[in-house]
């Protein structure tokens, strides 16, 4: 172990990962380059054996958990109408909730955080979910998007104030994530925002452990590591020092969101103006679930503390259960977008963060057989990952509420390559956001007419399977009758969420078409 150090120091970690029981790590060290030895003392150097062993018990043991998730349905309250509010149901409130976050915007206090540790395997390409073209008319990712969207909502801002101001942005990517994410923002300029106003940051990493509890070895000489989880997100604000540069910044308010939406409002207004209002510490954003069986975790309160519950946790004949109004009663579906205030971030790194337990995933992991140093590829689960959830920290909020919309305007996920299952793939992304702008073209009266130059006619759009009935919804959500989306894109530098231009009368509709298309990069 001499070639890593020196004999003393070799020796010191070798007696440290014995005495945690982790010392097969070191098994095939004879065996290494130098280089190799090199970057294997080096990532044990960083690891914690102790806290990870910890963690395992922690996560493995159940402490009560089984018994308290039998008796759950019975313990789970809907959110209450008085935390809530909604997109299409206080309609006649979304103005006053904009003007009130846009004046926070106006006045630099409010960020985004942008949840970007994810690699995009399941799609099917070797580089992070962000840098991915779903293949829009403009051929803009995902982070080219969301940059403009800032741009926009800054410029919305300084014109309603008139005076300049700033949305920071910070980026939480992961071991595998960041140097590729650097890059891309350096070769596109940042797409046009300030450099010193975008931050990066990098999640913690943690072992992938066998169910003893032994950590497992992707190869001979290197860890089989996993990010922490969207959860890791407070500790790594802890270890960056990023809640300070948000004060040292006047941020007051941040908008947390996860990266694969492809029609994310990002430090969206009305939501953080309704946060605002409500004088919340911790807020929801949700979309109405479209039936009881669908896989997404449901925002509600179990024993009075609010929480996601996940639908495998949920019965069927919970899921079931409806209101008087007709709607699911905990059909508050999570959508991983959240508010903060800094100052309840502040609490969650110095107070709460130790207080998490990691959540289990068993997985089938490859690792190297510590006997023969073959590489498994195992056919069933052969050990844990573990993380912590973002909205963990639910939980210790003095204030939280609840702010509901609609998923067709706000809420398409990137999760899947095209050749898998048909759901949340680069196709349905592109038709969701092509759909939503063909509506504010409607909206703004514009008129699309098919290869014949016949006017196709629009109808209402359905929102959840059902009409939610009032006047003002119909005349707001018009669709044309047709059941692919007509190529309509609008640059996010002309238009947030369909204002600006979107409403301007006059031109016809083709010289309007072609501005939006094209916009300005």
């Amino acid at each position: 172990m001499e070639r890593a150090g020196g004999a003393g120091a070799a020796a010191a970690l070798g007696q440290r990962l014995a005495e945690g029981g982790q010392g097969h790590v070191l098994r095939f060290w004879p065996e290494l380059s130098a280089e190799a030895c090199r970057e294997l003392a080096a990532e044990l150097r960083g690891m914690d054996v102790a806290e990870i062993n910890r963690f395992f018990r922690r996560a493995r043991g159940d402490g009560g958990g089984a018994a308290a998730a039998a008796g759950l349905d019975a313990r789970m309250q809907p959110v209450p109408r008085d935390v809530l509010g909604s997109a299409s149901r206080d309609r006649e409130l979304l103005p006053r909730w904009e003007s009130r976050g846009l004046a926070e915007i106006a006045g630099s206090r409010v960020a985004a955080l942008l949840l970007a540790g994810g690699q995009g395997t399941r799609l099917g390409v070797p580089y992070p979910k962000g840098m991915c073209d779903v293949g829009l008319p403009s051929r803009k990712t995902l982070f080219h998007l969301q940059a403009q969207r800032l741009r926009r909502l800054q410029q919305l801002a300084e014109e309603q104030h008139g005076t300049p101001c700033n949305i920071p942005w910070y980026i939480m990517t992961s071991g595998r994530t960041m140097e590729s994410t650097r890059e891309f923002f350096v070769k596109h300029h940042y797409f046009g925002l300030k450099k010193e106003n975008v931050i990066f940051f990098q999640q913690g990493m943690l072992p992938a452990l066998g169910f003893d509890g032994k950590i497992l070895l992707e190869e001979k000489g290197k860890i089989a590591m996993a990010p922490d989880g969207n959860g890791g997100l407070y500790r790594a604000l802890g270890a960056h020092g990023i809640v300070e540069d948000m004060e040292r910044r006047g941020v007051q308010s941040v908008h947390v969101y996860c990266v694969d939406n492809i029609l994310v409002k990002v430090a969206d207004p009305r939501f953080i103006g309704f946060c605002l209002e409500k004088g919340a510490d911790c807020g929801a954003k949700v979309v109405e679930k479209t039936n009881p069986t669908e896989p997404v975790g449901v925002v509600c309160r179990v024993d009075g503390v609010y929480q996601v519950v996940e639908y495998s946790e949920i019965s069927l004949a919970t899921a079931q259960k409806r209101g008087p109004d007709g709607r699911l009663l905990f059909n508050a579906g999570n959508i991983a977008n959240h508010y903060f205030t800094t100052a309840f971030l502040k609490d969650v790194v110095n107070t709460y963060e130790p207080q998490l337990q990691h959540h289990v995933a068993e997985k089938k992991i490859p690792h190297v057989d510590i006997t023969t140093g073959q590489l498994i590829q195992p056919e069933k689960p052969n050990g844990i990952k573990m993380e912590k959830f973002v909205f963990d920290i639910f939980q210790f909020s003095k204030k939280f509420v609840v702010y509901e919309v609609l998923r067709e305007d706000e809420f398409s996920p990137l999760k899947n390559a095209d050749s898998q299952n048909g759901k949340d793939n680069p196709t349905t992304a592109r038709h969701a956001l092509m759909s939503l702008h063909h509506c504010w073209v409607l909206n703004a009266g514009g008129h699309f007419v098919d290869e014949n130059g016949t006017r196709i006619p629009a109808i209402p759009r359905v929102t959840n399977g059902r009409s939610d009935a009032t006047p003002a919804d119909v005349n707001d959500n018009l669709k044309d009758a047709n059941d692919l989306p007509i190529q309509c894109e609008i640059s996010p530098l002309i238009s947030y969420g369909g204002e600006g231009p979107c409403h301007c009368p006059g031109p016809p509709f083709w010289s309007f078409f072609v501005r939006c298309i094209t916009g300005s990069t």
